[in-house]
C-alpha cells in the first residue's frame, strides 16, 4: 500500500492560513450526518455563498485545501436548507465526495463530536475552555487539558495455502465477509493486538505479522494500522456473539468483501493480485 493514497494537499491549522473569501467550504453536521450539494450526480461540500441565512454553530477552523479555508461546524434542526442540498451519513458518501473532501470530511466529524463530547472538564465538570493556538480544550479550574481522541484499531489479512481468512461480524450485512480487525488495548503493542484479535475472533494463530499501511477511519474515531500476517496453527472457532462465521477463501471463489476506499478493501485487493 503506498503511503500516498491517504494523502492530500490539505494543509491543517487551528489558526486561519488564508483570508477568509465567498469560496470557503464548510463541513456542516446534523445527528452526524453531513450536509452536502447534489451537482451532476456527485456530491460536493457546500461554499459560505450556499449558506446564506443559515444560523452556523460552534464553527471551528480545519485548514486549508487548494486555496480554500475550510470550516467545520452544526446546524440546528430547524435550518432550512436549499433543495440542492441534503444531510447524508458519512459512509454513504464513499464514492459520492472526491477522495480528498471525504477525508476531510472525516477530520471535521471528530473535531465537531470532540467538541461536543468535552465541553466540560471530566475530571471536575468545570466549563472547559479552548486553548489559543491548539485542537485542545483546558479546564480553568483543575488544569486538565483534552486533545481530540484517537482510537488505534489493527485490521490485517491472514493467509494459508494460498487462502485468505474471511469473517462475517454479525452487526454487517448477512452476506458481507472481510478481514479481521479490532482496537487496541491499554498497554498492547500493534502485533500482539493482530495475535489476540484473530485467535479472539477465530481461534487460530499468526506468524510472521508484517506492517502493511494505515488509514484514517473516522468510524466513530479510529486509525486503522493494517498488516499480513501467515497462519501458524488451529481451527477456527468462531465465538457466534461479534464474529458469525469465517472461513478461508481463494482468490477465484470471494464471497461479497467491501466495496469502499478503505484498508480492508486494499488488503483484499493486495491478496487477490499476490495470490
Amino acid at each position: 500500500m503506498r503511503n500516498e493514497d491517504n494523502m492530500t494537499n490539505f494543509i491543517p491549522s487551528v489558526d486561519m492560513i488564508l483570508p477568509k473569501t465567498n469560496k470557503d467550504i464548510y463541513f456542516l453536521f446534523y445527528n452526524d450526518e453531513l450536509l452536502v450539494k447534489s451537482e451532476n450526480n456527485k456530491a460536493i461540500i457546500p461554499t459560505i455563498c450556499d449558506l446564506e441565512n443559515l444560523e452556523l454553530i460552534n464553527t471551528q477552523y480545519l485548514g486549508s485545501m487548494d486555496g480554500q479555508n475550510c470550516f467545520c461546524g452544526e446546524l440546528n434542526s430547524d435550518a432550512f436548507i436549499q433543495n440542492d442540498m441534503y444531510f447524508s451519513k458519512l459512509k454513504a458518501l464513499t464514492h459520492q465526495l472526491s477522495k480528498d473532501m471525504f477525508w476531510i470530511s472525516g477530520r471535521a466529524i471528530q473535531i465537531v463530536n470532540w467538541n461536543n463530547d468535552h465541553k466540560y472538564c471530566g475530571r471536575c465538570g468545570t466549563l472547559a475552555q479552548s486553548v489559543d493556538g491548539e485542537r485542545a480544550k483546558r479546564c480553568p479550574k483543575c488544569s486538565l487539558v483534552n486533545y481530540p481522541r484517537i482510537s488505534p484499531a489493527i485490521i490485517v489479512a491472514v493467509v494459508r495455502d494460498g487462502k485468505l481468512l474471511l469473517a462475517h461480524n454479525n452487526q454487517s450485512a448477512k452476506e458481507l465477509y472481510s478481514v479481521v480487525a479490532g482496537f487496541v488495548e491499554v498497554g498492547e503493542t500493534f502485533e500482539e493486538c493482530v495475535v489476540r484479535e484473530v485467535q479472539e475472533e477465530t481461534g487460530i494463530t499468526v506468524k510472521n505479522i508484517k506492517y502493511f499501511g494505515n488509514q484514517p477511519w473516522p468510524f466513530p474515531n479510529s486509525l486503522m494500522i493494517g498488516f499480513t500476517a501467515e497462519y501458524a496453527s488451529g481451527e477456527i472457532q468462531v465465538d457466534g456473539k461479534e464474529i458469525g462465521d469465517a472461513n478461508w477463501y481463494s482468490s477465484n471463489e470471494m464471497p461479497l468483501t467491501p466495496d469502499s476506499i478503505s484498508i480492508a478493501k486494499k488488503l483484499i485487493s493486495w491478496f487477490a493480485e499476490n495470490y
